[in-house]
């Protein structure tokens, strides 16, 4: 254990408060020494994707010159709004000039996207230009507040590629466009509660590990729930098994939450444990809410989302954020099929109850009873008084719709294998640092790692090193052993509810070859603790 710090002071703390102080000791220790700063910490990716946001940009620009059509008082920097009509055939001389090497990029994108939406949804050209030109200047409220109308039917069908390319549901759902997946969460978890679908002493289950805000909220005094931890072990394959399903069995547990692929296990549910789970719910539990957060799919092939094919039991949540590498753009959404069992539940509560419920919608409706659930979520999120100046920003559902277009218009899905490429790359560089061999797993989407120093060590030295570890080494001391001996930040995987003795590595956020010195750096900090154990024992350090 760092000699310095009481390491006990810390295990209450978020991996990502903890964070901090494995940054300044990193940082230290690479300003004295001749080893590089790493900080494998966070999941923020370290590449961007470029087709549409050089349509965004440029769009920007023919927008511009749409709203000084209507007025334009250039001295004083005054322009009047987009107008409709007319407005395809005009985007495409735009684009037509600025096509060519010496044009802005982004010319041919731009105009090929426009008329794939056009010829694949079968929109009105002037309409559907009128919403991206309009909404990239941002000058009015999102209406509708929930999503754009034609946003909404492009985000949709995208959604259905990367959350449910294993398996489409034959079912539509509405969509929230939101300010990325945490919004999503921050509303889900208001909305439960508003509706009295989740109540304080209530209990859920998590399938751990999981991303440490969905441990944290449950017991905030907002909500005040039980947790019961549906647990996926490394020896499990990160899967779900019979035994953890049985625990949903309990009609006192009311909703499942689930990060898929894991975060940061990085594992998808496989098709047979998914299969398990529908047959389970349907038979045993046809009342289980479920939310399942999709975030990573888009790194696993033929991904199949709990949505895709429990849709009337599950809230969905997605974030454009890794994938595209735009975490600072806020851009998410909460998916709800239209038939749902929540609507069915706030119909069936109780008079008293449903009384207390409706009255928060008066002011928007004449009648509240057939106020939907997706649409309680957008009214819940600003507190229902603010529900007129409730969505999404214009600009930011723009460049969830670029996105989306050049995503469904990459046919051979050359961007998505590149992104995993990089990945697995990656997680080949760390793995050969350490030394270990790790099978290969069609569902592990290698964005994140736990390095679970209980598992190797037990496989690759035995059950009585282990022991004495877990006697003698603060969990937390890898983490910070890590840092102070060779200035790497890696989150503790205690935090996100993973074995004590783990560490999550990111691969998004550094460079490829820092990932090999990861890994050498993780087993000198295992044959430090083996040569700890051995000296303690009177045994030779290399025998």
């Amino acid at each position: 254990m760092p000699d310095t710090l009481n390491l006990h002071k810390f295990e209450h703390l978020s991996p990502f408060q903890i964070k901090d102080e494995l940054i300044k000791l990193a940082q230290k220790e690479a300003h004295k020494s001749t080893l590089p700063y790493l900080n494998a910490g966070r999941g923020n990716p370290n590449w961007i994707a470029t087709k549409a946001r050089e349509a965004f940009f440029l769009l920007g620009q023919f927008a511009m010159t749409e709203a000084q059509r209507h007025r334009n008082e250039p001295q004083v920097g005054l322009a009047g709004t987009p107008q409709g009509p007319g407005s395809y055939g005009r985007l495409k001389a735009y684009c037509a000039t600025s096509q060519g090497q010496s044009g802005p990029p982004g010319a041919d994108t731009l105009a090929a996207m426009v008329d794939f939406a056009v010829q694949k949804f079968g929109f009105t050209p002037d309409d559907f230009v009128l919403e991206l030109t309009d909404g990239i200047v941002g000058d009015h409220y999102p209406m509708p507040d929930r999503c754009l109308e034609h946003n909404e039917i492009i985000v949709h069908e995208y959604l259905m590629w990367a959350m449910c390319a294993g398996h489409r549901p034959d079912t539509k759902f509405d969509i929230y466009a939101v300010e990325g997946g945490t919004a999503a969460m921050c509303y889900i978890f208001k909305a439960l509660k508003n509706q009295r679908l989740l109540n304080a002493g209530d209990t859920i289950a998590l399938g751990t590990p999981i991303f440490t805000p969905y441990l944290e909220m449950p017991e905030l005094e907002d909500y005040a729930l039980n947790v019961v931890d549906v647990s996926s072990e490394e020896e499990d394959n990160f899967q779900l098994t019979d035994a953890d399903l049985e625990q949903l069995a309990d009609p006192k547990v009311k909703a499942l939450f689930l990060v898929n692929p894991g975060n940061p296990s990085a594992v998808a549910m496989s098709p047979e444990v998914l299969a398990r789970l529908v047959e389970f719910v349907k038979t045993r539990r046809p009342d289980l809410i479920i939310l399942t957060d999709d975030v990573y799919g888009t790194f696993v092939p033929n991904f199949q989302s709990v949505m895709g094919h429990l849709p009337e039991n599950t809230i969905g949540v997605y974030s454009y954020s890794k994938y595209f590498g735009c975490t600072g753009w806020r851009l998410g959404t909460i998916l709800v099929a239209e038939n749902n069992i929540f609507d069915k539940m706030i119909a069936e509560a109780p008079a008293e109850v449903k009384a207390k419920v409706e009255a928060r919608y008066t002011t928007l409706t004449p009648d509240p009873s057939s106020f939907k659930f997706i649409d309680r979520i957008v009214a819940d999120s600003r507190d229902v008084a603010l529900n007129h100046t409730a969505g999404l920003s214009l600009p930011q559902q723009v460049m969830m719709t670029l996105f989306s277009l050049v995503e469904m218009m990459d046919e051979d899905k050359s961007y998505q294998a590149f992104c995993q490429g990089i990945l697995e790359h990656r997680f080949t560089e760390l793995v050969e640092g350490m030394g270990i061999e790790v099978p290969e797993n069609p569902l592990f989407d290698r964005y994140y790692g736990i390095l679970d120093f209980e598992f190797w060590l037990r496989k690759y030295v035995g059950e009585e090193v282990v022991g004495w570890i877990k006697e003698n080494v603060h969990p937390l001391d890898i983490s910070f052993k890590l840092a102070q001996d060779h200035g790497i930040v890696l989150l503790n995987g205690s935090g996100f509810d993973a074995p004590n003795w783990s560490a999550r590595v990111s691969f998004a956020n550094l460079d490829d070859s820092a990932y090999r010195q990861i890994g050498r750096a993780v087993r000198a900090v295992a044959i430090g603790y083996v040569q700890a154990y051995r000296a303690s024992k009177g045994l030779s350090l290399h025998g």
